[in-house]
């Protein structure tokens, strides 16, 4: 039966009025939606508001050019380069400031030499000769320097330093040919550049500094960390009963989500390892730290991060392996992924309080997972899973494949991390080496050898990581 309405529609002034009755409320929570997301973005990382408040103070210090009559008659509108310069040049962190102003000042310095020779050797070639050599001049210096743009190394580094050695050179040589105070010229904008870019470099070191080289370090180690939380929860989660898996709640699971992160860190671990490369010595990372080592470490966690992710698909797939399937390998799989887990946890400890210490403790956790892992294979061999059905064992074979490989990375990330501790002068392993003092019951100094038992300690095997360590302590 259909059902006829007999509501008129609303005329164009009834629609009006109803939306002009409701803007006031659509503009207040509008309105409280922003200032809530500015209130987040502030408490996120509170080092954003003082990097906007020394931007703005930055930019009045150079505005005094303009307002300050004595200092504006010596450098007139080329007062104005000093602003565009703290625009552009004062970055978040004290290396990305440092590279861009140097890179600007030693740009505009060279431009500007080569600028004004140019413009010497053409006016000797009489008015004809001029323009066409002060073009070929352009020409070359904008050819070959966007050329040399595309070699990575000098793309990572000096990219914006060749921008602005484009464009000054080119500002200056054609400047000229309609200006006769060339020199002045380049002396102006040469003097409110440095100006300007000194002025960023100061209140960026000076006033509440921001690190690229330590946030590459925190960023290193929190990937690690978050890895390695993974991994300690995996077993159990994969493993569970169903009577678990209906009790269990999706909140205390969400820690198992964060090693996502590391997946999409590439860009910024680079982008932070160029700018540390700029920044002077401070704290506990010194002049020509190796910062390259840190970009390799990060590439192994992401190789990791990798192999975490398929097996975190096989945790969320809908079709599950019978329990009596998994229980044949679960206590081999879950002591390695126990195992790798806590290793990565003491890798990122050691990179967070710069130690060798944590990496000794990874080591023998490392051996445990291998000596699982060396189980398992051996169990695998055995044919355990001869009368089941082969579509029911592929998923839980490619789970043990994937954490034998996780195994795998995480001796190679100690490897790097015990390269980063040699290279960078991680502190020492003072305990290993130090003398305690005996205790109560204990055999003490002034006995003689003969009334102490002996202990002898054989050991099996070394990870590499522990027999660059034990090679260290000897030397």
């Amino acid at each position: 039966m259909e059902i006829i309405s007999h509501e008129k529609p609303l005329g164009l002034f009834a629609r009006m009025w109803l939306y002009l009755k409701s803007l006031p409320e659509k503009l207040k929570a509008k309105v409280v939606e922003v200032v809530n997301k500015v209130i987040k973005l502030g408490k996120d990382d509170p080092r954003r508001i003082t990097h906007s408040i020394k931007v703005g103070l930055a930019l009045t210090m150079v505005s005094i050019f303009y307002y300050y009559q004595p200092l504006y008659d010596n450098f007139g509108v080329s007062a104005m380069w000093a602003v565009m310069t703290v625009v552009v040049v004062f970055e978040f962190s004290v290396g990305a400031t440092l590279g861009k102003g140097l890179n600007r000042g030693l740009a505009t310095l060279v431009a500007g030499g080569l600028g004004v020779g140019a413009h010497h050797l053409a006016s000797l070639s009489g008015e004809i000769g001029e323009p066409i050599l002060l073009g070929f001049f352009v020409f070359i210096q904008a050819a070959a320097s966007t050329f040399i743009r595309f070699f990575p190394t000098i793309k990572a580094r000096y990219d914006y330093g060749l921008l602005i050695f484009i464009l000054t050179f080119s500002l200056i040589s054609v400047s000229g040919f309609r200006d006769d105070e060339i020199l002045e010229l380049a002396h102006k904008r040469l003097s409110t550049v440095i100006i300007g870019g000194s002025a960023c470099i100061i209140i960026s070191i000076l006033i509440c500094p921001v690190w690229a080289g330590q946030d590459l370090h925190n960023l290193i180690a929190t990937n690690l960390e978050k890895l390695g939380k993974f991994l300690e929860g995996f077993g159990n989660e994969y493993f569970k009963t169903l009577e678990d898996g209906e009790s269990s709640n999706k909140d205390e699971k969400s820690f198992m989500q964060e090693y996502k992160s590391a997946l999409n860190s590439k860009s910024s671990e680079e982008s932070l390892a160029n700018f540390a490369r700029w920044e002077p010595g401070h704290g506990r990372f010194q002049f020509r730290h190796p910062w390259q080592r840190y970009l390799k470490i990060g590439n192994l966690t992401r190789q990791c991060a990798y192999r975490i992710d398929a097996l975190n698909g096989y945790l969320n797939t809908e079709i599950q392996a019978a329990p009596e399937i998994k229980s044949k390998i679960q206590e081999a799989c879950t002591e390695m992924s126990l195992e790798s887990g806590r290793a990565l946890k003491e890798l990122a400890l050691a990179i967070k309080k710069t130690s060798q210490q944590p990496i000794t403790s990874a080591d023998t956790h490392i051996k445990n997972a291998k000596s699982a892992a060396k189980n398992l294979n051996t169990l695998l061999k055995s044919g355990i899973w001869e009368d089941c059905d082969l579509l029911t064992v592929v998923p839980v074979a490619t789970v043990a494949s994937l954490l034998i490989d996780v195994v795998n990375c995480t001796e190679k990330v100690a490897e790097s991390a015990y390269e980063l501790a040699s290279a960078a002068n991680f502190e020492s392993i003072d305990s290993a080496i130090s003398t305690e003092k005996p205790r109560s019951g204990q055999c003490g100094a002034e006995k003689s050898n003969a009334d102490c038992p002996h202990v002898v300690i054989t050991v099996s095997e070394l990870t590499p990581a522990a027999a660059m360590a034990d090679r260290s302590l000897k030397a």
